[in-house]
């Protein structure tokens, strides 16, 4: 399958550590109606069956607004709640295991923080790598850092695209023009905004200014 690089424009992942006025459900249907381009579903402490339940519900979702939903780390319940793809880490399940059993037109995206890393999840057969994390994150604390320098030479080395991820927000995104990058990954620079809605056109905007030179 061809990955269509617009995809990672906006890419929301998930985190319920910003829930409270609002639903996790409620929170991602304002994303989507902001512009949010792909949306990953990360819950690291539900349980299979509890896990399964709302990734339905999220797919759902967010195909009613056009919008392809991944899972993070769990290929089970990607395929189970009909998700167009799964994203994981380095320590998770190895994207070439991942696609024999899925066949091509299964999205795989794949964490990558070295260039040796970013090359072996291409060969593996990926459809886009994320890459970070680029600034200190607060859902991440302990998260290894990347260099505008390293994120730069990965972009020009793979053929794939590539997301920026990890403590981007609008003020510190403009570090990153010229990189080479795809898209923007954002956590809680999307969720934990008052206004979800407004900061995802915000954010869109920005991310097609930086990686297609448009107005912001």
């Amino acid at each position: 399958m061809s990955f269509d690089p617009k995809l990672l424009q906006l890419y929301a992942v998930t985190d319920r550590q910003w829930t409270g006025r609002q639903t996790l459900i409620q929170q991602l249907e304002a994303a989507l109606q902001g512009g949010v381009t792909l949306v990953q579903l990360r819950e690291k402490d539900l349980d299979d069956a509890a896990f399964l339940a709302e990734a339905r519900e999220v797919v759902a979702l967010c195909h009613r607004y056009g919008v392809p939903c991944l899972i993070n780390d769990n290929l089970p319940v990607a395929l189970a709640a009909g998700a167009d793809g799964v994203h994981v880490g380095q320590e998770d399940q190895p994207v070439a295991d991942i696609r024999r059993q899925v066949g091509p037109d299964f999205l795989i995206g794949a964490t990558a923080k070295t260039l040796d890393q970013a090359l072996a999840a291409q060969a593996a057969g990926a459809d886009y790598l994320g890459v970070g994390a680029c600034f200190p994150s607060p859902t991440k604390p302990n998260a290894k850092g990347i260099t505008r320098e390293a994120l730069a030479d990965i972009c020009a080395a793979v053929s794939l695209p590539v997301v920026a991820i990890g403590g981007i927000t609008l003020q510190n995104a403009r570090q990153l023009q010229g990189v080479g990058m795809a898209g923007l990954a954002v956590i809680s620079a999307l969720f934990a905004s008052p206004d979800i809605t407004t900061a995802a056109r915000d954010l869109l905007a920005l991310s097609r200014h930086l990686t297609e030179g448009g107005a912001p």
